[in-house]
């Protein structure tokens, strides 16, 4: 452990066997991407992200977690996060999140994406769910200075320029042998700095952004969270361990290679 937040520390072997947790919530996300199209709803979604985690030998972490009733996330339109999966069919160019993970031999993967479905209709959206993505990229290749946690928020708030806003309230999260686990990991430029960045240290990373404004509402239902102004949301993550040799994100098949690379950051091979 690691300083007043207990930061948990996984040696090298542990980070293992969070990367199988990592590549099953990577490949459900994947089949349910593949799947998105106009007329299919958030509940077949869902289930379709839940054979994949069953049939790779692995548990959701979602389902059942302070009685969400879901293996996934699904997140549509102006729901920034915490959809549940409904049976409202989807149209063309809605804006959805998908967000979920998966448990192996006890260790946590957890990752998002955010999609248009069908063909985009308009530039603003798609802007948006870019911004995002580059902004999370951003985030993570922040980690490989080796300052402090709070240089994640820096470099996310950097990245989106003004050109978004950034969700209040809701962050990114140590993860390990729970989902969420400390530090907290902002997603805008703050003073106090946290923890600093070591090796052995795994965090989700999780930028979420609007169109509009940064405040949000939570519906009856507990766990749905929307814009409250009504504009749409994307919400990227990716699951990222610090090693001694450089960064690997444990949620990404090429461990994060190809975007990094923009960044000049080398993910070691493993």
């Amino acid at each position: 452990m690691l300083g007043r937040e207990r930061v948990e520390i996984k040696t090298p072997e542990q980070i293992q066997k969070m990367r199988a947790a990592g590549l099953l919530t990577s490949a459900a996300l994947e089949s349910v991407r593949a799947a998105l199209r106009p007329g299919i709803t958030p509940k077949e979604l869902d289930a379709i992200g839940a054979e994949v985690i069953r049939a790779g030998g692995g548990t959701s972490n979602f389902l059942g977690y302070h009685g969400y009733p879901a293996t996934l996330c699904i997140s549509v339109n102006e729901v920034v996060v915490h959809g549940i999966p409904g049976d409202t069919p989807l149209v063309a160019g809605d804006v959805v999140s998908i967000d979920g993970g998966a448990v192996v031999d006890g260790w946590h993967g957890d990752s998002a994406f955010t999609a248009i479905v069908g063909e985009p209709d308009d530039a603003g959206d798609a802007e948006l769910v870019e911004i995002t993505r580059q902004a999370l990229w951003a985030g993570i290749a922040a980690l490989d200075a080796r300052g402090r946690v709070g240089d994640v928020g820096a470099a996310v708030e950097d990245a989106v320029d003004g050109r978004l806003g950034i969700v209040d309230g809701y962050t990114g999260h140590g993860i390990g042998t729970a989902m969420h686990m400390a530090p907290d990991v902002l997603n805008y430029r703050v003073r106090e700095k946290g923890p600093k960045v070591r090796p052995g240290m795994v965090l989700a990373i999780e930028p979420m952004c609007t169109r509009g404004g940064i405040e949000t509402d939570v519906l009856p239902d507990d766990w749905t969270v929307v814009t409250s102004d009504g504009t749409r949301a994307a919400h990227w993550e990716h699951t990222v361990a610090v090693l001694d040799e450089g960064l690997w994100v444990l949620t990404a098949p090429d461990g994060g290679a190809s975007e990094l690379a923009a960044f000049g950051v080398q993910v070691p091979s493993a």
